[in-house]
C-alpha cells in the first residue's frame, strides 16, 4: 500500500474552512452559495484536482517523448447530478498545448495515457462519470 495523503481542515465559521495539505500548503474552502464567500468550493477544488493531475501527466509524458511543451492550459467543466449527492456525472477537459515539434497525435497519446493509466484524480471519480476531451494545438 502506498503512502497516505493527508490534509487538515480548520473551521473558520459559517461554511468556511482553512485546509492545510500534508505538504504544508493552504487553501480556503467556502460555499459559493453563500454571500461574501472567500474561497473555492469543494466541488470546484475537485475539478482543479482533476485538471491539475492530468496536466502534470501530459507535461511529463511529452517531456519523456522529448517534445516538451512551451505552454499548456486545461479548462475543465463539470456537470453535476440534479439530486443529492450532486456528484459529477460528466467532466470535459479542454487542453490548449503549444510547443515546437508537437503533433496532434502525440498530444492525443499523452492525454490518453494520462486518463487511462496515470491520473489518479480521474481514476478516483465515480465509474459512470463521463470524461471527454478536446485538444487545441498551437505550434511555436
Amino acid at each position: 500500500m502506498g503512502e497516505p495523503t493527508r490534509a487538515v481542515l480548520d473551521w473558520d465559521g459559517g461554511l468556511r474552512f482553512r485546509a492545510r495539505s500534508g505538504s504544508g500548503h493552504e487553501v480556503v474552502l467556502d460555499s459559493t452559495s453563500r454571500p461574501g464567500h472567500v474561497g473555492v468550493s469543494p466541488m470546484e477544488l475537485m475539478l482543479v484536482g482533476v485538471a491539475g493531475c492530468t496536466a502534470m501527466d501530459v507535461v511529463a509524458i511529452l517531456e519523456k517523448m522529448r517534445l516538451p511543451p512551451t505552454a499548456l492550459s486545461v479548462e475543465v467543466t463539470g456537470e453535476r447530478a440534479d439530486t443529492n449527492p450532486k456528484r459529477f456525472t460528466a467532466i470535459e477537459l479542454h487542453y490548449r498545448v503549444r510547443g515546437s515539434g508537437l503533433t496532434l497525435d502525440k498530444v492525443e497519446r499523452a492525454v490518453s495515457l494520462s486518463l487511462s493509466t496515470y491520473c489518479s484524480a480521474v481514476a478516483s471519480l465515480h465509474p459512470d462519470c463521463r470524461v471527454t476531451t478536446a485538444i487545441h494545438l498551437e505550434t511555436d
